[in-house]
């Protein structure tokens, strides 16, 4: 563990160079995710609707769907923006220091 919370999770040469990755924290499974634009971010793995991998799914922008339902859900915010899924998932603060990727978990669930 690094200073404020931070976690060393990967190298970003361990990302896709778009799409999701799956990662443990602290016991924790999150989604690592790359956007078209290198952008880093980090949500919880389970979907909110079916207890399925979100890891597995696929990027469209900055929205990571659900492979079994459709459900998707805005990187950014957690918030769901397409149905089944009407409970948000939590999001981590993500930090880059070259090629290394932190993360900080959020007290959500």
């Amino acid at each position: 563990m690094t200073e404020q919370g931070f976690v060393h999770v990967c190298h970003l040469a361990d990302l896709p160079e778009v799409g999701p990755a799956l990662a443990e924290i602290e016991g924790r499974r999150v989604a690592i995710v790359r956007t078209e634009d290198g952008e880093v971010h980090c949500v919880d793995d389970t979907c909110s609707h079916a207890n399925v991998s979100l890891s597995e799914g696929e990027l469209d922008g900055c929205t990571l769907e659900c492979w079994l339902h459709g459900s998707r859900f805005d990187l950014r915010t957690g918030e769901p923006t397409g149905p089944p899924a009407v409970l948000p998932i939590a999001v981590h603060t993500v930090r880059t220091e070259g090629d290394e990727v932190f993360v900080a978990l959020s007290e959500e669930s």
